[in-house]
């Protein structure tokens, strides 16, 4: 790109700059604010209605949280759910993708209609329970994973992502012998990784963050993921009797727990991100293209 060195571009590139420095902070300080909260004393929260470096530093909202091993169990099935879920969602999103992007497939149109018409109006959260316990998954780990396997939003990036693929590569490729799988996995998706990336980092954000299903299909507290369990120490730390899961004599210090609530349920995600952060973009803007 060629640099502006006119005085209205680079007044433009100043006020630009500034504008996104502005924003960036209102962006990040909220953040700051609940990372200083998580390690400040009750008497300091009180005090203060925004903390970005704390008087006095405090652990005593996280050796409330960590106060048992309820919150390591409930860690271990958010990430076991999160990784299978994704990349089951991954499986079978390709697969339909893969299908939709051909342009020669039988009924196409018809199939994608469908899938857009999920995105409109959906069976309501009552027919939807029936559903899942009809097929025998109350109480069951895969009651998180199979209703939300495939999200139309996702299929129809990565199906126009699949289309911008040179039609002459699969074309090569079964000269050479190959079937629809060996195109699909030696070469389609090799070719997508920005978009594998994309998507699997948006199928990973949903599983974490699975609440609802949660509670609604997981009667055992020992099966609930991070956020259920992490609400009922939200409710607990606001002076509710509700969770005899937590450790009561570890005394919860109140506001200071919902802001360390917070940094240990966003933590694992913002990990994950830097390793995705540079197919993201790419990966999001190709697929958005109409092939």
């Amino acid at each position: 790109m060629v640099e502006d060195k006119t005085i209205g571009g680079r007044l433009f590139q100043a006020v630009n700059f500034t504008l996104l420095t502005i924003i960036a902070l209102v962006t990040v300080l909220p953040f700051l604010h609940v990372v200083a909260g998580s390690f400040t004393t009750s008497a300091e929260m009180a005090m203060k209605k925004f903390i970005l470096v704390p008087t006095i530093w405090s652990w005593d909202a996280y050796k409330f949280i960590f106060s048992t091993d309820t919150i390591f169990r409930a860690m271990s099935v958010s990430i076991g759910v999160t990784a299978f879920g994704t990349v089951f969602s991954m499986f079978t999103t390709a697969l339909m993708a893969y299908g939709l992007s051909r342009r020669d497939l039988d009924g196409r149109r018809a199939v994608m209609f469908l899938v857009v018409f999920t995105m409109l109006f959906s069976g309501g959260l009552i027919p939807t329970f029936l559903v899942v316990k009809e097929l025998g998954m109350i109480d069951s780990y895969l009651a998180l994973i199979i209703p939300s396997a495939i999200s139309a939003f996702n299929l129809i990036i990565l199906k126009n992502f699949f289309q911008n693929i040179p039609e002459g590569l699969e074309e090569s490729a079964k000269i050479d012998g190959c079937n629809d799988f060996g195109i699909l996995f030696r070469i389609v998706l090799p070719l997508s990784m920005p978009a594998i990336a994309t998507i699997s980092l948006f199928y990973a954000v949903t599983y974490w963050n699975t609440y609802l299903s949660a509670i609604l299909y997981l009667d055992d507290s020992a099966k609930w993921p991070i956020q259920v369990l992490l609400r009922q120490i939200v409710v607990l730390a606001s002076g509710l009797d509700y969770s005899s899961e937590l450790d009561a004599s570890v005394p919860p210090p109140d506001q200071s727990v919902k802001m360390a609530v917070i940094v240990v349920a966003t933590l694992p995600i913002l990990i994950v991100y830097p390793f995705l952060q540079k197919h993201f973009a790419k990966g999001a803007l190709i697929g958005s293209i109409k092939g």
